[in-house]
């Protein structure tokens, strides 16, 4: 398998930096795989052309990354795959049943499959010779969100370990520029989660007794327009603790204390 990688960037409604999502156009064993078509665009419908698309595949179903998908499903008749056990959740995404699944360990076309939930549920990754085609479970720059009641810290903890094992020579993120030096990118988006996890928990043991309360001292900058995102990764990481016993978490009330 040859490891060419296209990149084309799609603007969409998303709150990533930049307001775009990247569509990767991957050469596989068997055609070639169209991964996030966020949207159509004059762009992508160039890349597509020139190029040609056997398959199409997501690396989750959040709407910013699968705008595109009925629309180049039908237009290349490629055949369209979805993570095995989370096909309604895709289909309810991009109006498209799923033609074939995949699981872990399993191949598009040549190209693995890494379960990386934590992010959303069904959050996979494609492993291809260039590097990993990581969705949003990495950025170049800044960090990812990591939001309750769908985001999941322990588990997006350990997709980033996963990673840092495989130790890819590039990773392609869902947002942003290609990340060339993954094994620093991956210890960095690691490294801010604990940081984040370590604030919390002396927020509650300092007497933080709710959400917002912690939020507020967990957080030393204006979260003007973010704070409900800020709200919903504070209780992802309070999950998390909550889980490991470091912590009292009453998701339905907010309540929290130290264990």
């Amino acid at each position: 398998m040859t490891s060419r990688v296209r990149r084309v960037s799609v603007p969409t409604d998303t709150s990533a930096p930049g307001g775009a999502t990247n569509a990767y156009l991957l050469d596989g064993d068997d055609g070639v795989v169209l991964v996030d078509p966020a949207a159509r665009t004059d762009a992508l419908d160039t890349a597509v052309a020139d190029r040609g698309v056997d398959h199409v595949t997501v690396t989750h179903a959040h709407p910013d990354h699968v705008g595109g998908v009925a629309h180049y499903a039908a237009e290349t008749g490629a055949t369209v795959w979805a993570r095995r056990g989370r096909e309604a959740r895709f289909e309810s995404a991009t109006d498209v049943a799923p033609d074939r699944t995949f699981a872990e360990g399993e191949c598009v076309s040549g190209l693995s499959v890494l379960d990386t939930p934590g992010h959303a549920p069904d959050h996979v990754a494609f492993e291809t010779p260039a590097g990993v085609v990581a969705g949003d479970l990495v950025m170049a720059t800044g960090s990812v969100a990591v939001a309750a009641p769908e985001g999941d810290m322990r588990a997006y903890l350990v997709a980033l370990r996963r990673l840092l094992a495989r130790d890819p020579e590039r990773l392609y993120p869902g947002h942003g520029p290609v990340v060339d030096d993954p094994r620093a990118t991956l210890h960095r988006l690691y490294d801010h989660r604990l940081d984040r996890e370590r604030q919390i928990q002396r927020a509650v043991r300092k007497g933080a007794s709710s959400v917002d309360s912690v939020v507020d001292a967990a957080y030393d900058r204006d979260l003007s327009g973010v704070r409900a995102l800020a709200a919903a990764t504070v209780r992802a990481h309070l999950d998390k603790l909550a889980v490991e016993g470091r912590v009292r978490f009453d998701p339905e009330t907010g309540s929290v204390a130290p264990s």
